[in-house]
């Protein structure tokens, strides 16, 4: 599976979102240090009723909880936007 589409799969598992939207920002981080291995840059937009009542930085934790190894295997960076439908 492509990494967009395990990141994809792993956030609906875990969050049922109403919204979601992935984008690789590889492309624009090329010579990066980060970058030579291989890793890439992701930017994530996510609504989920999960998120009810979570501040942000818990709610970067649960998110980076339930991608797992692809934190440090596939993902250098990741851009969170993590939202309540409420907040939308």
């Amino acid at each position: 599976m492509d990494r967009l589409a395990e990141i994809r799969s792993r956030l609906e598992q875990a969050f049922a979102p109403s919204g979601l939207e992935i984008s690789d920002d590889s492309h624009r981080h090329v010579g990066h240090a980060g970058a030579r291995d291989g890793r890439g840059h992701f930017s994530v937009h996510i609504v989920s009723s999960a998120f009810n009542g979570l501040k942000p930085l818990a709610r970067h934790r649960a998110i980076y909880a339930a991608l797992g190894e692809l934190m440090t295997t596939d993902i250098h960076a990741l851009a969170i936007d993590a939202r309540s439908p409420e907040e939308t």
